[in-house]
């Protein structure tokens, strides 16, 4: 998966030695320079057109600039095939009694949640107020019935690449969700959509996109990013 907080591969330091041009640099200051002048609104506008060059800027002047309180959307595979309601499937499988299929009309006939709660990233960048509503992810474990050898949840992505992972009680908590709604209306395909996941107490790396299966397992597996040195335990300060 691609989660908003986790930049697609190279890493900054893998770009630290490529060239930049006069012009690049000064074009990127001047946009830095309307985001403070133009206040909230233009910061908002530039954090929708910049926020997919950031993962990719040569410069690391981007994550400099006041983009506002808006996401950034970042892939770690460059693009990823959309689902519709009509093909959308999740898979509930592992140390189950009951492995199930889901289908979107499925998720959305179980008992939904509701909250309101900001998104976090590790790289610095939030927003505030974020509407979630969606299916417990309690729910789905209980209907499966775990065994007791189930310690941990996996999740993995359609873009094909992308896993997450939490223990058993993190998962368990009343504000993770699988998430069907998404500032206030259905998740969109670049906000992870149709279904995602959501970790309210947990950076956003932890809330897999495009997801496409759960898995419980008997131990915790590091996730895409935990491979790549990012700590496995999520948890917000």
């Amino acid at each position: 998966m691609g989660t908003e907080d986790a930049p697609s591969e190279p890493s900054a330091s893998d770009r630290a030695g490529a060239p930049v041009g006069r012009r690049t640099i000064l074009g990127l200051v001047g946009l830095g320079a309307a985001g403070v002048v133009g206040g909230s609104r233009v910061q908002d506008l530039l954090g929708r057109w910049l926020g997919p060059l950031e993962a990719n800027d040569p410069t690391g002047l981007l994550a400099l600039f006041p983009l506002g309180d808006t996401f950034r959307f970042y892939s770690v595979t460059g693009s990823v095939r959309t689902e519709t309601a009509a093909t959308y499937r999740l898979s509930v499988s592992g140390e189950v009694a009951h492995a199930a299929t889901y289908t979107l009309a499925d998720l959305q006939t179980m008992p939904q949640t509701h909250f309101v709660k900001e998104f976090q990233c590790v790289t610095g960048w939030r927003v505030p107020d974020v509407q979630w509503g969606g299916v417990q992810l309690s729910e789905l474990i209980t209907r499966a019935r775990t065994s007791t050898r189930a310690k941990a949840v996996r999740f993995r992505s359609f873009d094909g690449t992308y896993t997450e992972s939490l223990t058993m009680a993190e998962a368990m908590r009343s504000d993770v969700i699988v998430a069907l709604q998404m500032l206030g209306k259905p998740v969109t395909h670049d906000h992870g959509g149709p279904v995602r996941m959501y970790c309210a107490s947990m950076y956003g790396y932890k809330s897999t996109k495009w997801l496409s299966a759960i898995e419980l397992t008997d131990t915790e597996i590091p996730g895409y990013w935990e491979t790549r040195g990012y700590d496995i335990n999520g948890s917000i300060g």
